[in-house]
């Protein structure tokens, strides 16, 4: 299961680091083939909750607030089932370019010196910029989710027909709006996601392990949905501010946003959306936990 399966700002992966052995064998692209198809799986049986977390970010003020069932009965009102799932698209194609881009990122070992056995901290820091240079490369991406998610039923027949509207009607810059929140949010999410996670693993080796050391995969999913839960949280008002920016037509500055959001819903305004972005959480982890072992045994990965 490695540090935990994870990709995209919302799960920054800090990933394991692949042996000589592996590289020699082949078994690293099996394992990044593994994980890739694991990540879609998972994106694709939870797509309708990560559909609606974006219209509650966007759409839910003080005024109008929605509601979990409310917004998806509003959702299959609008667009039938297939809606349910509008914007999953670009985010299985993002899997591959942007899991590639961080490894490949992750692989210089920035921070090692003379070979040296890569530390706890210095590979979370390698993690964090490795998440950050793939982010900053298939940011466009990003943008092109959230308005194919927020877009009505016939709006946009697909993702080049989305890129080709926006470029047109709002220039090349549209692409990279909320950018400044999005990689402000990177590092801490990494930051609490990776220290949770080896918080609640060391706890339990410490006080529950007797022989083995291998705590299990049902006590790693517990660790990696608290974990992915905490850093959720506290980095949820930057997720909600890049959204809201992917999302308009004008340059509105990430101080003035927030200014608006505090003004017009107040301090819960920040965290409009989180029930659905919570929800999804458990059930992703254990669909991609389940669907990466499925993989892993079809392309012989030991």
């Amino acid at each position: 299961f490695g540090a935990h399966l994870h990709s995209t700002w919302e799960s920054i992966s800090i990933p394991d680091e692949f042996t000589e052995e592996e590289k020699r064998s082949g078994d690293w692209w099996r394992r990044l083939v593994a994980g890739g198809i694991a990540g879609a799986v998972a994106r694709t049986c939870t797509a309708p909750f990560d559909r609606l977390k974006v219209i509650m970010q966007v759409h839910s003020t003080k005024s109008r607030r929605m509601r979990l069932i409310g917004g998806f009965e509003q959702m299959l009102k609008e667009g039938g089932i297939r809606c349910l799932w509008r914007g999953n698209g670009v985010n299985i194609f993002k899997i591959a370019p942007e899991t590639a881009l961080k490894i490949g990122a992750y692989e210089q070992k920035w921070l090692s010196f003379d070979g040296a056995k890569i530390g706890i901290i210095e590979r979370f820091i390698s993690g964090s910029l490795a998440g950050a240079t793939a982010q900053t490369c298939i940011y466009p991406m990003e943008v092109l989710k959230t308005r194919l998610a927020l877009g009505k039923t016939g709006q946009y027949s697909g993702i080049i027909d989305c890129g080709k509207k926006l470029l047109k009607q709002e220039g090349v810059r549209t692409f990279f709006k909320g950018y400044s929140p999005n990689l402000l949010g990177i590092l801490p999410y990494a930051g609490i996601d990776f220290a949770v996670y080896e918080l609640l693993k060391n706890y339990w080796l410490e006080h529950h392990a007797t022989e083995s050391v291998d705590p299990g995969i049902m006590i790693l999913l517990g660790c990696s949905t608290l974990s992915h839960t905490f850093a959720q949280i506290a980095t949820f008002p930057l997720n909600l501010i890049r959204t809201r920016m992917q999302a308009q037509g004008t340059t509105t500055s990430m101080i003035h946003l927030v200014q608006e959001i505090y003004y017009n819903e107040g301090k819960r305004g920040f965290f409009r959306g989180l029930t659905p972005n919570i929800i999804k959480l458990l059930p992703a982890v254990v669909i991609s936990c389940v669907a990466y072992e499925i993989v892993r045994q079809h392309l012989e990965l030991i």
